[in-house]
């Protein structure tokens, strides 16, 4: 049986890459003449943070559609911790020829700006496959916090000073690194408590133990419409559609502030080249159906979808931003 996605795009020209590939001699380890039906297993969705994040979300639901477009089983593993580094080397470092990665840009950027340590380099060690979606964070505080408008909320929390705390999913985290810059934007100066992942952000907020977070627009609506937290404004210039009831940060005066958070799919960097691109034609189409698009709006994403190279660029204007605030801020892992 052919397996179809929705445009009509199988299986068997994934294979008919693969094969081209071999034929120019130009396999992997991994690829034999006989595997040239790639995938010929189990693909393995490694995330790097725990079950109900946002990342985790998304991989769950690519995992069912990609699984009838390759005629692969793809399940989700989460390998949770150090802001889904952990994972990310996991990946790296993966020679099955069968593991992909669902990442978040912390992972495919600054991970060796932030600590020289790290054991994988993302810009040679990882090889880009599809960015899945794009959206603005939302600026979010307990229901009962301080102040009964945005604006008022900003002005007790610059007098507040460093008595309030905020979460982010890890030191790194792009919800970290545009903390720190908002610190320096709102003139506020709150202290920061990582946590595992965004569920656990929440549960804290709601326990009073940290006062602000940055979240991903679907976890803090959800949260917001339940009438349990507060959303400030969102990192976007202007209204963001994923969040369009949400007033930007610039609207409640903190000027030159904008920060976007994306995912995206990753392979090892032995992954040849041929297939990566098919890959990301496969993942590109996945996310951009109508049904996808849907559900993943709902999960508070703007759908990109993206060949290698697009993603590929984007990594590097990140790296650069992103890479600016760590240098401004002396963040350290």
């Amino acid at each position: 049986m052919t397996v179809r996605t929705s445009s009509g795009f199988s299986r068997r020209h994934l294979a008919q890459a693969l094969g081209a590939v071999l034929a120019l001699g130009l396999a992997p380890s991994w690829a034999t003449t006989s595997t040239a039906a790639w995938p010929t297993q189990t693909v393995r969705l490694v995330v790097g943070f725990p079950a109900g994040s946002s990342p985790d979300l998304t991989a769950r639901a690519l995992a069912e559609p990609l699984s009838k477009a390759l005629g692969q089983n793809v399940i989700v593993e989460n390998k949770v911790g150090a802001g889904g580094n952990i994972a990310a080397d996991f990946v790296a470092k993966s020679t099955d020829g069968h593991t992909l990665g669902l990442m978040i840009n912390g992972n495919m950027t600054i991970a060796r700006i932030l600590n020289p340590k790290v054991p994988y380099d993302p810009l040679k060690d990882l090889a880009p496959i599809s960015l899945i979606g794009k959206a603005p964070l939302v600026l979010t505080v307990p229901a009962n916090a301080p102040g009964q408008s945005a604006a008022q909320w900003l002005s007790q929390a610059q007098k507040a000073g460093n008595q309030l705390s905020y979460a982010s999913p890890g030191v790194g985290t792009v919800a970290h690194l545009g903390m720190e810059l908002l610190k320096t934007k709102a003139g506020i100066a709150p202290v920061h408590v990582p946590y595992p992942g965004n569920p656990q952000i929440i549960t804290a907020m709601l326990g009073d133990q940290v006062q602000l977070a940055l979240l991903p627009p679907a976890m803090a609506a959800a949260q917001v419409r339940g009438g349990k937290l507060r959303a400030i404004g969102a990192s976007s210039t202007g209204r963001s559609p994923v969040a369009a009831e949400v007033p930007s940060l610039s609207e409640i005066g903190v000027k030159d502030y904008e920060l976007e958070i994306w995912n995206a799919v990753a392979a090892p960097a032995s992954m040849p080249g041929a297939v990566a691109k098919k890959l990301s034609a496969v993942v590109s189409e996945i996310v951009r159906a109508p049904e996808m698009r849907a559900r993943l709006f709902q999960q508070g994403w703007q759908v990109v979808g993206s060949s290698p190279e697009g993603l590929r660029n984007r990594i590097q204007s990140d790296t650069k931003a992103l890479g600016d605030i760590i240098r401004s801020q002396k963040i350290e892992q």
